[in-house]
């Protein structure tokens, strides 16, 4: 069940009841959650499922279900199991044959990108980067050729060096967006070239505070009338998929020539 990630006014008339009607809470802190249950009057039972308990917690939830019980996991804010506990205890109560309710509601990603302005039809979520510059700068450097958004969470405390990172691999003119404190009080949306988010942070200690989402643009498309420049993308494709279902995917990504792109996928077919 999703909870508030800031305005507790963001919790829905069915989650409220949800949460009410519950036998059980099973909460990443008790201490978190019991402040808005009693916002709202709630006195429904908890129980903590964190990330280091969440197997044997999973046992101990089943059992109950299984004793006929409604329970109601939540993480601190936002949506369960979304770099969050809760991915654990869906699977086993699936595997269990229990039944499993999603109750949608806030999420600091989507209202991110709701608020980010990107282009792409598509984009793709990390959870936070690596902690180190160098593993950090490794994994980003996987994804730069992206063609679609790139979303991360990051931390307080890395998110000046992680800005200066995705500046240096992504290159200092690519477009980000950085969302922090969202429905909170101190919200602010700042979209601007990497380079320019990464000085803007590293100026203003409030923007090193609070919790943060960070979207990168998906990496221009290079149109090259030599298919061969394509075959990065277009191997693997010819590998896993259909001739013409290869070709029209590769077409798609790369805005190359499609009848180009097939002799070439004709050409890796015989190497």
């Amino acid at each position: 069940m999703a909870t508030p990630i800031g305005n507790l006014r963001d919790l829905t008339p069915r989650a409220q009841a949800i949460l009410a009607g519950a036998d059980l809470i099973a909460a990443e802190d008790t201490r978190v959650t019991g402040q808005l249950l009693k916002h709202f009057g709630i006195a429904t039972r908890m129980m903590s499922l964190r990330e280091h308990n969440e197997r044997e917690a999973a046992e101990k939830l089943i059992e109950r279900l299984r004793a006929g019980q409604a329970i109601a996991q939540v993480s601190d804010a936002g949506t369960p199991a979304v770099s969050d506990p809760g991915a654990r205890l869906v699977a086993a109560v699936h595997a269990a044959g229990f039944k499993v309710v999603p109750i949608p509601g806030a999420s600091a990603l989507l209202a991110a990108l709701a608020g980010a302005g990107m282009q792409s039809p598509r984009f793709q979520f990390h959870g936070f980067p690596e902690p180190k510059s160098t593993a950090r700068r490794k994994e980003f450097e996987t994804l730069k050729n992206l063609p679609h958004t790139i979303a991360f969470f990051e931390a307080p405390h890395r998110i000046a060096d992680s800005l200066v990172d995705m500046a240096a691999v992504f290159g200092p003119e690519r477009i980000a967006v950085v969302c922090r404190e969202l429905t909170k009080t101190f919200e602010t949306i700042r979209r601007a070239p990497l380079a320019e988010l990464a000085s803007w942070v590293a100026a203003d200690g409030n923007q090193q505070r609070g919790e943060l989402v960070v979207l990168v643009e998906a990496a221009p498309v290079v149109v090259q009338d030599d298919a061969a420049g394509f075959d990065a993308i277009l191997q693997p494709l010819v590998r896993e998929l259909p001739m013409k279902q290869a070709v029209k995917l590769a077409a798609e990504i790369t805005g190359g020539n499609r009848n180009a792109l097939y002799e070439r996928a004709l050409q890796l077919k015989g190497e």
